[in-house]
Protein backbone atom coordinates (compact mmCIF):
# COMPACT_ATOMS: atom_id res chain seq x y z
CA UNK A 1 0.00 0.00 0.00
CA UNK A 2 1.34 3.86 -0.97
CA UNK A 3 -0.38 6.04 0.43
CA UNK A 4 -1.69 8.80 -2.75
CA UNK A 5 -1.19 5.54 -4.62
CA UNK A 6 2.49 7.30 -5.33
CA UNK A 7 3.63 5.13 -8.35
CA UNK A 8 0.80 2.77 -8.50
CA UNK A 9 -0.71 2.31 -12.22
CA UNK A 10 -4.51 2.42 -12.29
CA UNK A 11 -4.98 3.18 -16.09
CA UNK A 12 -3.54 2.48 -19.55
CA UNK A 13 -4.34 5.64 -21.72
CA UNK A 14 -3.63 6.86 -24.73
CA UNK A 15 -4.06 10.02 -24.49
CA UNK A 16 -1.17 11.75 -22.51
CA UNK A 17 2.30 10.70 -21.48
CA UNK A 18 3.83 12.77 -18.94
CA UNK A 19 7.77 12.20 -18.31
CA UNK A 20 8.51 13.75 -14.78
CA UNK A 21 12.23 12.54 -15.38
CA UNK A 22 12.86 13.99 -18.48
CA UNK A 23 10.85 17.16 -18.08
CA UNK A 24 8.39 15.77 -21.32
CA UNK A 25 4.90 15.88 -21.72
CA UNK A 26 3.33 14.24 -25.33
CA UNK A 27 -0.26 14.63 -25.96
CA UNK A 28 -1.65 11.56 -28.51
CA UNK A 29 1.75 11.29 -29.93
CA UNK A 30 2.23 15.15 -30.01
CA UNK A 31 4.88 17.01 -27.96
CA UNK A 32 3.66 19.87 -26.15
CA UNK A 33 6.62 21.90 -27.60
CA UNK A 34 5.16 21.24 -30.74
CA UNK A 35 1.61 21.05 -29.79
CA UNK A 36 1.56 24.51 -28.97
CA UNK A 37 3.56 25.92 -31.77
CA UNK A 38 0.84 24.76 -34.12
CA UNK A 39 -2.48 24.20 -32.50
CA UNK A 40 -5.76 26.19 -31.11
CA UNK A 41 -8.22 25.19 -28.91
CA UNK A 42 -10.54 23.49 -31.08
CA UNK A 43 -7.54 21.43 -32.53
CA UNK A 44 -6.13 20.09 -29.45
CA UNK A 45 -9.91 18.59 -28.97
CA UNK A 46 -10.09 17.24 -32.07
CA UNK A 47 -6.90 15.60 -31.34
CA UNK A 48 -8.15 14.54 -27.55
CA UNK A 49 -11.51 12.79 -28.84
CA UNK A 50 -11.08 11.55 -32.29
CA UNK A 51 -11.70 7.51 -31.68
CA UNK A 52 -13.88 7.67 -28.76
CA UNK A 53 -16.92 8.89 -30.01
CA UNK A 54 -18.98 7.57 -33.08
CA UNK A 55 -18.59 10.75 -34.90
CA UNK A 56 -15.61 12.08 -36.07
CA UNK A 57 -15.10 15.40 -35.91
CA UNK A 58 -12.10 18.07 -37.24
CA UNK A 59 -11.01 21.17 -36.10
CA UNK A 60 -13.33 23.21 -38.15
CA UNK A 61 -16.35 21.04 -37.25
CA UNK A 62 -15.60 21.29 -33.32
CA UNK A 63 -15.51 25.44 -33.78
CA UNK A 64 -18.84 25.48 -35.39
CA UNK A 65 -20.33 23.25 -33.23
CA UNK A 66 -18.71 24.83 -29.71
CA UNK A 67 -19.96 28.14 -31.16
CA UNK A 68 -23.65 26.79 -31.38
CA UNK A 69 -23.55 25.22 -27.72
CA UNK A 70 -21.96 28.36 -26.46
CA UNK A 71 -24.99 30.45 -27.76
CA UNK A 72 -27.43 27.42 -26.17
CA UNK A 73 -26.11 27.39 -22.96
CA UNK A 74 -26.16 31.18 -22.37
CA UNK A 75 -29.78 31.03 -21.72
CA UNK A 76 -28.43 29.01 -18.26
CA UNK A 77 -26.60 32.44 -17.17
CA UNK A 78 -30.06 33.21 -16.26
CA UNK A 79 -30.76 30.79 -13.10
CA UNK A 80 -26.98 32.57 -11.55
CA UNK A 81 -29.03 34.13 -8.55
CA UNK A 82 -27.64 35.57 -5.80
CA UNK A 83 -27.23 32.82 -3.58
CA UNK A 84 -25.29 31.18 -6.46
CA UNK A 85 -23.30 34.41 -6.74
CA UNK A 86 -21.81 34.47 -3.76
CA UNK A 87 -19.96 31.55 -4.38
CA UNK A 88 -16.23 31.64 -5.43
CA UNK A 89 -16.39 32.00 -9.40
CA UNK A 90 -14.99 28.18 -9.87
CA UNK A 91 -17.99 27.01 -7.45
CA UNK A 92 -20.91 29.13 -9.45
CA UNK A 93 -19.63 28.23 -12.74
CA UNK A 94 -19.74 24.27 -11.29
CA UNK A 95 -23.41 25.10 -10.19
CA UNK A 96 -24.29 26.12 -13.54
CA UNK A 97 -22.86 23.49 -15.43
CA UNK A 98 -25.00 21.04 -13.22
CA UNK A 99 -27.75 22.09 -15.31
CA UNK A 100 -26.71 20.37 -17.76
CA UNK A 101 -28.21 16.39 -18.45
CA UNK A 102 -26.37 13.73 -18.17
CA UNK A 103 -24.96 11.60 -21.12
CA UNK A 104 -22.35 9.63 -23.15
CA UNK A 105 -22.53 10.91 -26.33
CA UNK A 106 -20.72 13.49 -28.44
CA UNK A 107 -23.54 16.16 -28.34
CA UNK A 108 -22.81 16.45 -24.64
CA UNK A 109 -18.88 15.84 -24.79
CA UNK A 110 -19.74 19.57 -26.93
CA UNK A 111 -22.08 21.48 -24.65
CA UNK A 112 -19.33 20.27 -21.47
CA UNK A 113 -16.39 21.63 -23.21
CA UNK A 114 -18.27 25.12 -24.45
CA UNK A 115 -20.63 25.37 -20.83
CA UNK A 116 -17.57 26.84 -18.77
CA UNK A 117 -16.40 29.05 -21.74
CA UNK A 118 -19.77 30.47 -21.43
CA UNK A 119 -20.35 30.11 -17.45
CA UNK A 120 -16.96 31.80 -16.26
CA UNK A 121 -17.05 35.18 -17.85
CA UNK A 122 -20.82 35.52 -17.18
CA UNK A 123 -19.99 34.75 -13.54
CA UNK A 124 -17.23 37.15 -13.46
CA UNK A 125 -19.22 39.98 -14.79
CA UNK A 126 -22.72 39.39 -12.76
CA UNK A 127 -20.01 39.54 -9.50
CA UNK A 128 -19.03 43.00 -10.52
CA UNK A 129 -22.73 44.17 -11.03
CA UNK A 130 -22.29 43.97 -15.00
CA UNK A 131 -24.41 42.07 -17.29
CA UNK A 132 -23.60 38.70 -19.12
CA UNK A 133 -22.68 38.68 -22.89
CA UNK A 134 -24.05 37.19 -25.32
CA UNK A 135 -21.60 34.42 -27.11
CA UNK A 136 -20.61 35.34 -30.63
CA UNK A 137 -20.97 31.71 -32.40
CA UNK A 138 -18.55 32.68 -35.44
CA UNK A 139 -15.38 33.09 -33.14
CA UNK A 140 -13.51 30.47 -31.65
CA UNK A 141 -13.47 29.22 -28.08
CA UNK A 142 -10.88 31.31 -26.75
CA UNK A 143 -11.63 34.71 -28.90
CA UNK A 144 -15.36 34.43 -27.68
CA UNK A 145 -14.21 33.22 -23.98
CA UNK A 146 -12.22 37.16 -24.05
CA UNK A 147 -15.14 39.21 -25.56
CA UNK A 148 -17.16 37.71 -23.24
CA UNK A 149 -15.12 38.39 -20.16
CA UNK A 150 -14.24 41.96 -21.55
CA UNK A 151 -16.86 43.04 -23.90
CA UNK A 152 -14.19 43.84 -26.41
CA UNK A 153 -12.88 41.53 -29.43
CA UNK A 154 -9.75 40.57 -28.57
CA UNK A 155 -6.06 41.22 -30.51
CA UNK A 156 -4.61 38.13 -32.43
CA UNK A 157 -2.00 38.12 -29.43
CA UNK A 158 -4.72 38.38 -26.52
CA UNK A 159 -6.48 35.02 -28.50
CA UNK A 160 -3.40 32.88 -29.24
CA UNK A 161 -2.01 33.73 -25.86
CA UNK A 162 -5.23 32.03 -24.35
CA UNK A 163 -5.38 29.16 -26.86
CA UNK A 164 -1.36 28.54 -25.79
CA UNK A 165 -2.92 28.16 -22.47
CA UNK A 166 -5.84 26.08 -23.18
CA UNK A 167 -3.68 23.84 -25.20
CA UNK A 168 -0.63 23.50 -22.86
CA UNK A 169 -3.42 22.19 -20.01
CA UNK A 170 -5.82 20.47 -21.72
CA UNK A 171 -4.61 16.77 -20.27
CA UNK A 172 -1.65 16.03 -18.06
CA UNK A 173 -1.94 12.39 -17.05
CA UNK A 174 -3.37 10.68 -14.37
CA UNK A 175 -3.61 13.74 -11.72
CA UNK A 176 -6.04 13.77 -8.84
CA UNK A 177 -9.25 15.56 -11.31
CA UNK A 178 -8.59 13.37 -14.25
CA UNK A 179 -8.27 9.94 -11.57
CA UNK A 180 -11.81 11.47 -9.96
CA UNK A 181 -13.25 11.91 -13.39
CA UNK A 182 -12.08 8.11 -14.40
CA UNK A 183 -13.67 6.92 -11.00
CA UNK A 184 -17.04 8.17 -12.11
CA UNK A 185 -17.38 7.33 -15.51
CA UNK A 186 -16.42 3.72 -14.70
CA UNK A 187 -19.42 3.96 -13.05
CA UNK A 188 -21.50 4.89 -16.26
CA UNK A 189 -23.18 7.88 -14.57
CA UNK A 190 -22.55 10.30 -17.61
CA UNK A 191 -19.99 12.54 -18.64
CA UNK A 192 -21.73 15.60 -16.85
CA UNK A 193 -21.06 13.75 -13.40
CA UNK A 194 -17.75 13.56 -14.70
CA UNK A 195 -17.01 16.52 -15.08
CA UNK A 196 -18.28 17.90 -12.05
CA UNK A 197 -16.59 15.53 -9.99
CA UNK A 198 -13.32 16.72 -11.83
CA UNK A 199 -14.23 20.19 -11.16
CA UNK A 200 -14.26 19.49 -6.82
CA UNK A 201 -11.54 17.74 -7.39
CA UNK A 202 -9.58 20.57 -8.97
CA UNK A 203 -11.06 23.05 -6.82
CA UNK A 204 -9.10 21.88 -3.61
CA UNK A 205 -5.15 24.08 -3.18
CA UNK A 206 -3.52 20.94 -3.37
CA UNK A 207 -4.47 20.51 -7.19
CA UNK A 208 -5.32 23.66 -8.93
CA UNK A 209 -5.48 27.10 -6.34
CA UNK A 210 -1.92 28.14 -6.41
CA UNK A 211 -1.76 29.92 -9.73
CA UNK A 212 -3.52 33.39 -7.90
CA UNK A 213 -0.93 33.38 -5.18
CA UNK A 214 1.94 33.71 -7.42
CA UNK A 215 1.10 36.97 -8.63
CA UNK A 216 0.61 38.16 -4.63
CA UNK A 217 4.40 37.08 -4.15
CA UNK A 218 5.19 39.13 -7.46
CA UNK A 219 3.26 42.27 -5.70
CA UNK A 220 5.14 41.64 -2.58
CA UNK A 221 8.45 41.95 -3.59
CA UNK A 222 7.41 44.85 -6.00
CA UNK A 223 10.96 44.73 -7.71
CA UNK A 224 14.04 43.16 -9.04
CA UNK A 225 16.18 44.14 -6.58
CA UNK A 226 13.92 42.74 -3.89
CA UNK A 227 13.83 39.99 -4.87
CA UNK A 228 16.72 37.83 -2.80
CA UNK A 229 15.90 38.99 0.22
CA UNK A 230 11.93 38.28 -0.39
CA UNK A 231 12.53 35.16 -0.69
CA UNK A 232 15.16 34.32 1.62
CA UNK A 233 12.82 35.33 4.21
CA UNK A 234 10.08 33.57 2.87
CA UNK A 235 12.37 30.60 3.18
CA UNK A 236 13.31 31.74 6.88
CA UNK A 237 10.07 31.52 8.09
CA UNK A 238 9.39 27.95 6.52
CA UNK A 239 6.66 29.69 3.77
CA UNK A 240 6.23 27.73 0.35
CA UNK A 241 7.67 29.64 -2.86
CA UNK A 242 4.33 29.50 -5.43
CA UNK A 243 5.09 28.28 -8.69
CA UNK A 244 8.37 26.23 -8.22
CA UNK A 245 8.15 22.37 -7.23
CA UNK A 246 5.51 19.38 -8.94
CA UNK A 247 5.27 16.03 -7.53
CA UNK A 248 5.41 14.70 -10.82
CA UNK A 249 8.56 16.60 -12.98
CA UNK A 250 11.75 16.36 -11.47
CA UNK A 251 13.51 19.16 -13.32
CA UNK A 252 11.47 22.28 -15.12
CA UNK A 253 8.40 21.96 -15.94
CA UNK A 254 7.74 21.51 -19.55
CA UNK A 255 4.48 23.82 -19.59
CA UNK A 256 6.28 26.83 -17.79
CA UNK A 257 8.28 27.17 -20.93
CA UNK A 258 5.17 26.98 -23.11
CA UNK A 259 3.26 29.67 -21.88
CA UNK A 260 6.59 31.97 -20.54
CA UNK A 261 6.93 31.84 -24.87
CA UNK A 262 3.08 32.23 -25.10
CA UNK A 263 3.36 35.79 -22.81
CA UNK A 264 5.81 37.39 -24.78
CA UNK A 265 4.32 38.39 -28.09
CA UNK A 266 1.35 40.15 -25.30
CA UNK A 267 4.30 42.24 -23.32
CA UNK A 268 6.37 43.15 -26.78
CA UNK A 269 3.27 44.33 -28.07
CA UNK A 270 2.67 46.51 -25.44
CA UNK A 271 -0.62 45.09 -24.75
CA UNK A 272 0.71 44.28 -20.61
CA UNK A 273 3.32 46.19 -18.20
CA UNK A 274 6.66 44.88 -19.67
CA UNK A 275 7.80 45.87 -16.34
CA UNK A 276 5.66 42.87 -14.68
CA UNK A 277 7.49 40.10 -16.43
CA UNK A 278 10.87 41.66 -16.25
CA UNK A 279 10.05 41.05 -11.92
CA UNK A 280 8.76 38.00 -13.02
CA UNK A 281 11.91 36.73 -14.25
CA UNK A 282 13.91 38.07 -11.89
CA UNK A 283 11.97 36.78 -9.02
CA UNK A 284 12.26 33.34 -10.97
CA UNK A 285 15.77 33.46 -11.07
CA UNK A 286 16.29 34.42 -7.42
CA UNK A 287 14.29 31.59 -6.36
CA UNK A 288 16.01 29.29 -8.39
CA UNK A 289 19.31 29.82 -6.67
CA UNK A 290 18.02 30.53 -3.51
CA UNK A 291 15.70 26.47 -3.28
CA UNK A 292 19.27 24.70 -4.91
CA UNK A 293 20.95 26.60 -1.72
CA UNK A 294 18.61 25.81 0.58
CA UNK A 295 17.28 22.78 -0.68
CA UNK A 296 19.69 20.51 -2.47
CA UNK A 297 18.16 17.61 -2.09
CA UNK A 298 15.05 18.53 -3.30
CA UNK A 299 14.66 19.05 -7.48
CA UNK A 300 12.72 22.58 -7.18
CA UNK A 301 12.14 23.60 -10.80
CA UNK A 302 9.45 26.53 -12.06
CA UNK A 303 6.25 24.64 -12.46
CA UNK A 304 3.13 25.83 -15.05
CA UNK A 305 1.61 28.02 -12.40
CA UNK A 306 4.14 30.15 -12.58
CA UNK A 307 3.79 31.80 -15.97
CA UNK A 308 -0.10 30.71 -15.81
CA UNK A 309 -0.62 33.71 -13.51
CA UNK A 310 0.75 36.05 -15.29
CA UNK A 311 -0.63 34.92 -18.45
CA UNK A 312 -4.20 34.73 -17.15
CA UNK A 313 -3.49 38.40 -15.42
CA UNK A 314 -2.24 39.99 -18.41
CA UNK A 315 -5.20 38.88 -20.23
CA UNK A 316 -7.66 40.63 -18.06
CA UNK A 317 -8.59 37.56 -15.42
CA UNK A 318 -8.99 38.47 -11.55
CA UNK A 319 -7.03 36.06 -9.24
CA UNK A 320 -9.94 34.13 -8.15
CA UNK A 321 -11.13 32.81 -11.41
CA UNK A 322 -7.90 31.16 -12.27
CA UNK A 323 -8.84 27.78 -11.07
CA UNK A 324 -12.23 27.91 -13.04
CA UNK A 325 -10.04 29.28 -16.34
CA UNK A 326 -7.79 26.25 -15.97
CA UNK A 327 -10.99 23.68 -16.03
CA UNK A 328 -12.09 25.84 -19.19
CA UNK A 329 -9.47 23.94 -21.03
CA UNK A 330 -8.79 20.76 -18.85
CA UNK A 331 -12.26 19.67 -19.19
CA UNK A 332 -11.54 18.09 -22.91
CA UNK A 333 -9.24 16.20 -20.82
CA UNK A 334 -11.82 15.38 -18.26
CA UNK A 335 -13.93 13.51 -21.06
CA UNK A 336 -11.38 12.13 -23.25
CA UNK A 337 -10.27 10.06 -20.41
CA UNK A 338 -13.99 9.77 -19.60
CA UNK A 339 -15.15 8.11 -22.62
CA UNK A 340 -11.78 6.64 -22.66
CA UNK A 341 -12.67 4.71 -19.46
CA UNK A 342 -15.91 3.86 -20.49
CA UNK A 343 -14.79 2.23 -23.84
CA UNK A 344 -12.23 0.22 -22.36
CA UNK A 345 -12.49 -0.34 -18.61
CA UNK A 346 -13.98 -1.92 -15.47
CA UNK A 347 -15.51 -0.24 -12.22
CA UNK A 348 -12.85 0.77 -10.34
CA UNK A 349 -13.20 -0.61 -7.37
CA UNK A 350 -9.66 -0.51 -5.39
CA UNK A 351 -9.11 -2.73 -1.97
CA UNK A 352 -8.60 -0.74 1.34
CA UNK A 353 -6.53 -2.46 4.31
CA UNK A 354 -8.33 -1.77 7.63
CA UNK A 355 -6.10 -0.74 10.49
CA UNK A 356 -8.79 -0.13 13.07
CA UNK A 357 -9.72 -2.00 16.28
CA UNK A 358 -10.74 -5.75 16.51
CA UNK A 359 -14.10 -6.73 18.01
CA UNK A 360 -13.77 -8.13 21.62
CA UNK A 361 -13.00 -12.15 21.62
CA UNK A 362 -16.07 -13.60 23.12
Amino acid sequence: MKSGLEDIIAAETKLSDVDGAAGRLIIRGVSLDDLVATSRFEDVAALLLDGLFEEHADAASIRTQLGAARVELFAHVKAADAVLLALPPVEAMRALLARIEDGEDFATAIRLMAAPAVFLPAVLRLQKGEKPIKPDASLSQSADILRMLTGKRPTPQQTAGLDAYLVTISDHGLNASTFASRVIASTHAGLTSSVLAAISALKGPLHGGAPGPVLDMLDAVGEPANARAWLSQALDHGERLMGFGHRIYRVRDPRADALKTALRPIFASGQADAGRIALAESIEAAALVLLKERKPDRPLETNVEYYTALLLDALGFPRNAFTGVFAIGRTVGWIAHAREQMLDGRLIRPQSRYVGPLPKAA
